[in-house]
C-alpha cells in the first residue's frame, strides 16, 4: 500500500496549492478609484493662501494710514488680518516686503478701478475734464496717503527704499499709460507726453499739499485753470 505522504493530491488538495490569484481589475474600475489627496486639496489651499494675502495686504495699508510708517508693525499687521504670525512670516518675511507688496498690490486694483469708472465718461470736451477729477481723487485717496508714508520712510531706510524705488517707477510708468489712454490722445504728437506729465506731477503736489490741511478751494480753482491750459495743449 502507497504511503499517504506519496499519494497523488486529490482535486480539493490540488486547489488549495494553486497560488491564490490577485484580481488587478479593481485597479482600473472607476467605481474603485480613490482621488489623490494633493489634486483634490491643492485648489483650495492656493484660494486659501490668495484670501490670506490679500487681508495682509488690505490690513497694512490701513496700518499705515492709520499708523503711519514708524507705527505699522508686523505684528499689528497680523492681528489686523486675522493671521497667524507664522503665516504673516511665511508670505512675507520683512517689513519691507510686506508694505511695498500692499501698494502694488492696491496700485493694481486701484488702475482697475478707474478703467472701470472711465467707461462711463462722456466723450467729448467733458471727457478731460472728468479724467482729471477721476485722477485727482486718486491723488488724495488712501493709496496716495500710504504711499507718501513710504516716501518719507525710504529717505533713511536702505531696505525700503531697494524695493520702493523700482516699484514706483514702475506704477508711476503705468499711471502714465493709463491717462494716455483715458485722455485718449496721441502721444508721438510733440507736446502730449509733457503735458501728460505735468498733469500727474500737478495732482501729485495737490495731494501732498492736502494732507495736513483742507486745501480743496484752491485745489479746484488751479485744476479749473490747468482743465483749460491742458485742454490746448491736447488739441491737435
Amino acid at each position: 500500500m502507497a504511503n499517504q505522504a506519496d499519494a497523488e493530491p486529490g482535486p480539493s488538495t490540488a486547489a488549495s496549492l494553486q497560488p491564490e490569484k490577485v484580481r488587478l481589475d479593481c485597479l482600473f474600475r472607476p467605481g474603485h478609484a480613490v482621488p489623490v489627496p494633493a489634486a483634490s486639496t491643492r485648489v483650495p489651499q492656493q484660494e486659501r493662501s490668495r484670501a490670506t494675502q490679500a487681508r495682509l495686504l488690505e490690513a497694512t495699508v490701513e496700518c499705515l494710514i492709520e499708523h503711519g510708517w514708524a507705527g505699522t508693525t508686523t505684528t499689528l499687521v497680523a492681528t489686523r488680518a486675522g493671521v497667524s504670525r507664522g503665516a504673516q512670516l511665511h508670505h512675507y518675511p520683512t517689513k519691507a516686503a510686506l508694505v511695498t507688496a500692499a501698494v502694488d498690490h492696491l496700485a493694481d486694483r486701484r488702475a482697475t478701478e478707474l478703467r472701470t469708472e472711465a467707461e462711463a465718461l462722456p466723450a467729448g470736451p467733458q471727457r478731460l475734464d472728468r479724467v482729471v477729477d477721476l485722477l485727482g481723487a486718486a491723488f488724495t485717496g488712501p493709496l496716495f496717503v500710504a504711499a507718501i508714508e513710504l516716501w518719507v520712510a525710504a529717505r533713511t531706510d536702505p531696505e525700503l527704499r531697494a524695493a520702493l524705488v523700482p516699484l514706483e517707477a514702475r506704477v508711476g510708468r503705468e499711471m502714465h499709460r493709463l491717462t494716455v489712454s483715458l485722455l485718449d490722445v496721441d502721444e508721438s504728437r510733440p507736446g502730449v507726453r509733457e503735458a501728460v506729465q505735468a498733469t500727474l506731477d500737478l495732482l501729485r503736489g495737490l495731494g501732498v499739499a492736502n494732507l495736513l490741511t483742507d486745501d480743496s478751494s484752491r485745489r479746484t480753482a488751479l485744476l479749473t485753470t490747468w482743465k483749460r491750459q491742458l485742454a490746448t495743449l491736447l488739441t491737435p
